[in-house]
């Protein structure tokens, strides 16, 4: 048995940046991993001999830049470049888009010059409202609480200080933010704009890692989070970490042991320890006992208190709507190596296209097609693919004049219909997706030299992502704000004392962010020295 002031449970980046503030505090804490190396789904592996690439999230844009300069990660190791294109899709036809700083406008007016004057107005009117909802990143949404006490004066304070935010907002923006939480990012993209591929743009970042079509309402919302981000103090960029996702991650378990923090890997729990309704400590599946004062869970919170958390410890209602948690993200995720560069047959050749998120959805309408067929059939035999190829900012990640490239494809079904598991079809499924993307690129199948597939199971299974949520629970606006993980739970407190949730299951939810990691830390100081000063 050892002691502790704090056990965390996973060394995801958010289990990670939690540490690091809550060591930076002077807390002794003890971060236990069941992987053989830190990072949960932000790591970089080699897959194929002399290949490394980013193994499940694979590119840098949300990552709080205040997170990173008080972890300091740059002077840790961490590099982050900026794409010299933003994104690429190309139409089976021949037409494309290309968007970038200096690009975007020219190149959707080849398209439609009404949709190059509307972009820009849309553009900047995401980017005002993002600007003022980013002061909710790092702050905890106002929790609801019953009856009358310390509590419930705290949550007033905070739903006045939430209510000052949105007052920033005119009029006007606050009725766009209205339909961005509860419109359909296709019903708004089509009252906007006339092009497929104008729309396709938005419209993907509305279904990424979203099991859903971009006609479902709540759709706008998923678009608006991706919108949030910023590489290199430019929002709404998106780039690259030199050595992959794992460079961050790793940056962030230097910052935590520098001061102090403990992590330990093949540490694996089986049970969190309750007693007299307070979280008291784990235990690892090696049989060893971490006691603590306070525990902290990165995990999704379904696998948390359903499978951690002694069921006797918590009430039936709250088990009951915990079963009832939706994970949901249609992810199929591959990386794959090559032994030269795809040339598109919409714009042929090398250039700064392929150092794009390379969008392979030309409509709305081919969106929404995917996710019908992935319900009835369990995967869309049209798939969505986004396709990055970080070796081209990047060479370490291949032999010289090779490359990796890793593939965010949807739509698949979480479960397959009837019985049918994943084990099964997952070498089907991924043929399909190098097929997918040979129709745009042609020859780039037979420049695949080895690849990495990774189902839902396979995702659930190395990393805990249940049902491949790589969100670890929709966002949809039940599972968001004062309701993520759930209606009075929002302030990273557990239904246990001493229980705190620190994962993307918790506020602001997913992405590589590590605000909650930051949000959850904040808290149990606030805990700690109320409790102790």
């Amino acid at each position: 048995m050892s002691e502790t002031e704090i056990v965390i449970i996973g060394a995801g980046h958010n289990g990670l940046t939690c540490a690091a503030y809550l060591a930076m505090a002077g807390l002794r804490v003890k971060v236990v991993e069941r992987r053989k190396t830190v990072g949960g789904a932000a790591v970089t592996e080699e897959f194929h001999p002399g290949f490394r690439n980013s193994v499940a999230a694979y590119t840098v844009s949300l990552l709080n830049p205040q997170i990173s300069a008080d972890l300091k990660l740059a002077e840790h190791g961490l590099r982050i470049v900026e794409r010299r294109a933003q994104n690429f899709l190309p139409a089976p036809g021949g037409s494309f888009l290309l968007t970038g700083e200096g690009r975007t406008r020219q190149s959707v007016a080849k398209l439609s010059e009404r949709d190059a004057v509307t972009i820009e107005a849309f553009s900047r009117e995401l980017e005002a409202i993002a600007d003022v909802l980013r002061q909710f990143v790092l702050r905890a949404p106002p929790n609801l609480v019953e009856g009358f006490g310390i509590g419930a004066i705290r949550e007033a304070f905070n739903a006045v200080g939430t209510a000052g935010i949105l007052r920033k907002l005119s009029l006007e923006q606050q009725r766009s933010l209205l339909d961005l939480f509860t419109r359909s990012a296709g019903e708004m993209l089509d009252e906007r704009f006339e092009n497929d591929l104008v729309k396709a743009l938005f419209g993907f970042d509305a279904i990424v890692g979203n099991y859903a079509s971009p006609y479902a309402a709540g759709s706008a919302y998923v678009m608006l989070h991706h919108a949030f981000g910023e590489v290199n103090g430019k929002k709404g960029v998106w780039g690259h970490a030199i050595g992959g996702m794992g460079a961050i991650t790793q940056a962030m378990a230097r910052a935590a042991r520098a001061h102090g923090a403990e992590i330990e890997t093949e540490a694996g729990v089986r049970e969190v320890i309750v007693e007299g309704g307070r979280a008291i400590g784990v235990i690892l599946d090696n049989g060893e006992t971490v006691r603590a004062k306070y525990v902290v869970s990165g995990v999704n919170p379904k696998l948390l208190y359903t499978r951690l958390v002694p069921s006797g410890a918590l009430t039936p209602e709250f088990l009951e709507r915990i079963a009832r948690w939706r994970n949901a993200s249609g992810t199929f995720r591959m990386n794959v190596a090559l032994n030269a560069l795809p040339s598109f047959t919409a714009l042929p050749g090398a250039g700064d296209h392929l150092t794009a998120g390379i969008i392979l959805a030309p409509s709305l309408g081919y969106m929404d097609r995917a996710w019908q067929d992935a319900r009835e059939h369990g995967w869309s035999r049209e798939p969505v693919v986004e396709m990055l190829i970080p070796s081209t900012l990047d060479d370490s990640l291949a032999p010289d004049g090779q490359h990796v490239a890793s593939l965010f494809c949807q739509h698949v079904a979480p479960e397959l219909p009837e019985g049918r598991s994943w084990d099964d079809h997952r070498e089907e499924v991924a043929d399909l997706m190098v097929a997918t993307v040979d129709r745009y690129a042609p020859g780039f199948g037979t420049s695949v030299i080895g690849r990495q597939v990774l189902s839902p199971l396979d995702l659930e299974r190395q990393f805990g992502l249940l049902g491949g949520d790589i969100f670890h629970g929709a966002l949809t606006l039940n599972q968001l704000f004062s309701a993520r993980p759930m209606l009075g739970y929002a302030d990273y407190r557990g239904p246990l004392k001493g229980l705190y949730h620190c994962g993307s299951g918790a506020h602001p939810g997913g992405g590589v962010t590590g605000a909650p990691g930051h949000n959850a830390a904040k808290v149990i100081l606030g805990d700690h020295r109320a409790l102790f000063r």
